[in-house]
């Protein structure tokens, strides 16, 4: 028996629970890319990683304070321009039209009377770690799935006929304790549990008794995991609903290994248990920004991103051995390389062939609007044999870039820079 618990609205919901004259009105979290971090002067930026859960990605953030106007307003050639996207969005905004990833200006013609807070994620990560810590005093087996959803297996440890009066229990003592409202959804199945809470929001119990009623007529689009192209290779073969599905078992197992997989879990038939916590198997990091059309000053931009990537590596004690680059430049032109090394991770090492991939895949004279870095291929679960020729000197390389990271986890990421990062 699961439980699939997802705070509501979870980011506006936290700041509700610092800020109660938030409460009961419209109001939006909202977030712009975090371009602080190409500041020449010092930010005195951390990184906070304490989470673990399929969707639960690190933040690096700094403690200066955030108000509106210094945050999604810049003033160009005299003209005031509201920028930044909806995160989260209160029910109350969402009456009136507001969505998650609707840029914030448009959000405000739909609603001007709606507050707008900058967000704050070192306060969403505590809380979400917080309140998973005590769904674990009350839950045998957690898993945390994203940093606002949770699953609970209270199996044999609740009578079944009593996990509806338990979820409600917990829902209470979560807003007693945290002032955050939850939904929960309950089932046998998982992922049938994740649906339930859909039906659940918002702050409601719902249980799924009879999985093959509850499932009949809801559309397909509204299953985790089917996204756009999917839900058109099944509207090839005329299936629309998660009935639909539970009728087309051969057609499902014709593919393979994904297919059987999501059959089971639709149709509640995939035993799936709670998820332990997994290892992580890739780091990156993307800023996006106003055209740049300055090749020195985008080197300068990866090469400080390529820090922040490093010291994320050197936080979790992995050896990364393939790095990825890639370049959008106005009017949707990408370019992208990948490297692999099998050598030990440096910040000299990841630097200097960053610099390399770029050369070889610059264009000039065109305007760079992002930039995506990614380490994987960790040769701790890859197993892979290192370059035994360059090993000395990479492991004094490593020795040396362990010091300078104990510096940025006390002093802040940009205590010290390498000069092409100037």
């Amino acid at each position: 028996m699961f439980l699939h618990i997802d705070i509501d609205s979870f980011f506006a919901s936290a700041e509700r629970s610092v800020n109660p004259s938030l409460k009961g009105i419209p109001m939006a979290v909202g977030s712009r890319s975090n371009l602080e971090i190409f500041n020449k002067k010092r930010t005195y930026i951390k990184l906070m990683n304490d989470n673990t859960g399929a969707f639960v990605t690190p933040v690096f953030y700094s403690d200066k304070k955030k108000t509106f106007e210094s945050y999604f307003v810049d003033e160009i050639e005299g003209k005031k321009k509201i920028r930044g996207i909806v995160t989260t969005a209160s029910y109350e905004a969402r009456a009136c039209g507001v969505k998650t990833a609707m840029p914030i200006a448009q959000a405000l013609q739909l609603c001007p009377k709606m507050r707008v807070v900058p967000s704050n994620y070192p306060l969403y990560h505590n809380l979400s770690h917080k309140i998973h810590a005590f769904m674990l005093a009350h839950i045998p087996k957690v898993e945390q799935y994203s940093i606002d959803e949770f699953f609970g297996d209270v199996s044999g440890w609740i009578k079944d006929e009593e996990v509806y009066a338990f979820a409600e229990e917990l829902q209470l003592k979560i807003l007693e304790h945290f002032d955050i409202p939850v939904s929960i959804g309950i089932s046998k199945a998982k992922w049938i549990a994740k649906l339930a809470t859909e039906s659940a929001k918002p702050y409601g119990v719902f249980e799924v008794k009879d999985i093959d009623a509850y499932i009949e007529n809801i559309p397909i689009k509204a299953f985790p995991g089917i996204g756009k192209g999917f839900q058109k290779r099944l509207g090839e073969h005329y299936i629309s609903t998660l009935g639909d599905v539970k009728r087309y078992k051969s057609l499902f197992e014709s593919w393979k290994k994904p297919g059987i997989q999501l059959y089971g879990r639709i149709t509640g038939t995939d035993h799936e248990g709670i998820s332990s916590r997994g290892e992580r198997k890739s780091i990156g990091i993307s800023r996006t920004f106003d055209a740049i059309h300055d090749t020195d000053e985008i080197k300068r931009r990866i090469m400080i991103m390529a820090r922040h990537i490093i010291y994320m590596v050197m936080a979790i004690e992995v050896n990364p051995t393939s790095y990825y680059l890639k370049i959008g430049y106005e009017y949707g032109v990408k370019v992208k390389k990948t490297h692999t090394v099998d050598r030990l991770f440096s910040e000299t090492l990841f630097k200097s062939i960053l610099s390399e991939m770029y050369e070889e895949i610059v264009q000039r004279n065109k305007g760079a609007i992002k930039l995506t870095l990614n380490v994987s291929n960790f040769s701790s679960i890859n197993l892979k044999t290192l370059s035994l020729i360059e090993f000395n000197d990479d492991s004094k390389e490593k020795q040396l870039h362990q010091n300078i990271h104990e510096l940025r986890s006390r002093f802040g990421l940009d205590i010290i820079k390498t000069g092409n990062e100037l």
